[in-house]
């Protein structure tokens, strides 16, 4: 019968699995990369919530100025509309930052400022002079760019545009009008843009935002902010050689888990692979402790592998000298049946009855030999198979061996209650061969004694028979070895016994004998806890 075959199907190897894993473990810093994307959003908004905080200091510095210096209502600019104003009613009136890097439009940079068709008021230009040394040093401190401006859109403060309008701008535009306005416009910038730039929205755009300075409903200016947000790249490329070496340390930790991983996964897994086909060749030297284990779990499978490889070389072994001893066995008998067949097939004529009879009963007497042998062949290859669920108490064992041997005499002593964890089928063939055997060496009383020790049941059988030699002592469990060839033994009676023990992680050992004293015999079953 050949092997089964298998579909061929494309599958990776270990090693393809582990140089993935790598690759993405190394591609996360880099893919990390795409994610400043997302960070620029939130420097933007966090920066346009410093210049609000500014302009909001500011703003309430120049109505102060406007109220101390008594500028006239007619001076400030248009009415703004109560659905603009602030709930006065409100304790807190909050101004929330509301620019999105990633859905607002970038306006084109500032337009420049324009000549105005008026001069500035005196009274506004006065204001601009006292906000000038706040201006200076608050930028000083925040790097943030200010133009002050009258109702009109007139910068009365703030560089070298004092005296222009910016009222054309959108965002101050709408600040004219009474309502806060922030837009983020391209910057140009003097200074090189780092080489990372091209994959970040926020190295080249700059904030602006224009607060309304609003007295008794009306504009009475305008405080005009601007300032680059932080930039992670910028930072980013500051940093580039502890980047470097972050990303070297990386490359040596993923390399390191890779020798880690083909060390203790790979090799062991290699060598197992190729262990089993030595020993599916039959190669004995095979069957010893891997070299390289790698992990507990595969040390694991490699001692269950050789502890199984061991198994079945021991089995083909026991196989091989089983077929041995039956083809031994069972070629007397059918040897002695050929040779008197043939003989009265050639001589019948010349025979006697007697001698006819003679040789028949010889073909008669061979024949149940052989039935005898198979039947026992029969039970041993059941008990190497036997039902391992079922117990049985020790009570009810003896009254089935009561049963069967009435002509005997079998004495018990000890826990007639305890139980086995053995079904009664397979006790009950188990002292049957040991009474059997017993008998058929002359015994003529059987006793019995159960005990418990730790999680197993001590039964002792001990008969009054002729005993064993010690010559033979060491042979009793050896299949097909018997003293009693000539008297029909088969020599495989305690070797039943020994394997349904064994298959029920029981045992049996020959505790003493010696001729004409009698034999004693020691079984260990586990032991049945309801």
């Amino acid at each position: 019968m050949t092997g089964a075959k298998y579909r061929q199907k494309w599958r990776p190897s270990l090693a393809m699995i582990v140089a993935s894993m790598l690759a993405i473990i190394i591609s996360l810093p880099i893919a990390s990369l795409l994610l400043f994307k997302f960070y620029d959003s939130q420097l933007v908004r966090e920066t346009e919530s410093e210049l609000i905080a500014q302009g909001v200091a500011i703003s309430a510095i120049m109505q102060h100025l406007i109220r101390e210096n008594e500028i006239p209502s007619t001076l400030l600019g248009s009415k703004v509309s109560a659905d603009i104003l602030p709930d006065t009613n409100a304790i807190y009136t909050p101004l929330l930052p509301t620019l999105e890097l990633a859905s607002e439009i970038t306006l084109p940079p500032r337009p420049e400022a324009r000549k105005p068709e008026t001069a500035t008021n005196a009274e506004f230009m006065t204001i601009g002079k006292l906000l000038a040394p706040i201006v200076y040093e608050t930028k000083k401190k925040t790097l943030a760019g200010f133009r002050i401006l009258d109702p009109v859109g007139r910068v009365i403060s703030g560089h070298e545009e004092v005296g222009m309008s910016l009222a054309h701008v959108l965002e101050v535009g709408v600040a004219l009008g009474g309502k806060y306005k922030s837009v983020i416009r391209q910057r140009i910038s003097d200074e090189p843009l780092p080489p990372l730039a091209s994959i970040s929205r926020g190295t080249g755009i700059r904030i602006f935002a224009a607060m309304p300075v609003i007295i008794n409903e009306q504009v009475a200016g305008v405080v005009y902010l601007s300032r680059t947000p932080s930039n992670v790249l910028k930072e980013l490329y500051k940093q580039r050689w502890k980047v470097l070496f972050a990303g070297i340390f990386i490359v040596i930790v993923t390399l390191s888990i890779g020798f880690i991983f083909i060390r203790a996964v790979k090799i062991p897994i290699e060598k197992l692979q190729l262990r089993s086909e030595q020993i599916g060749r039959g190669e004995r030297e095979a069957l010893k402790p891997l070299n390289i284990h790698g992990s507990r779990e595969i040390a694991n499978l490699s001692n269950s592998m050789m502890i199984m490889a061991q198994k079945l070389f021991d089995r083909t072994d026991y196989i091989n000298t089983f077929a041995t001893h039956v083809s031994h066995e069972l070629k007397s008998p059918l040897t002695s049946i050929q040779g008197a067949a043939e003989l009265l097939r050639d001589q019948a004529g010349d025979m006697s009855n007697a001698q006819r009879k003679m040789f028949l009963a010889n073909i008669l007497e061979d024949t149940n030999r052989s039935v005898h042998l198979l039947d026992r062949l029969r039970e041993l290859a059941k008990a190497e198979n036997p039902v391992h669920y079922g117990n049985v108490a020790i009570k009810t064992i003896l009254k089935e061996l009561e049963g069967r041997f009435q002509k005997y005499l079998i004495e018990f002593s000890g826990d007639g209650d305890l139980q086995i964890g053995i079904a009664l089928e397979n006790a009950a063939i188990i002292f049957s061969n040991l009474i059997e055997n017993a008998i058929n060496h002359g015994a003529t009383k059987i006793n019995i004694k159960a005990r418990q020790v730790d999680m197993n049941v001590i039964i002792t059988v001990r008969d009054n028979g002729s005993g064993i030699s010690s010559a033979n002592a060491d042979k009793v469990f050896e299949l097909f070895f018997t003293t009693r060839r000539d008297d029909k033994g088969t020599g495989m009676g305690l070797g039943i016994v020994q394997a349904i023990l064994k298959a029920h992680k029981g045992q049996i050992q020959l505790k003493s004998s010696s001729a004409g004293e009698g034999t004693v015999f020691e079984v260990a079953a586990p032991a049945f806890l309801p």
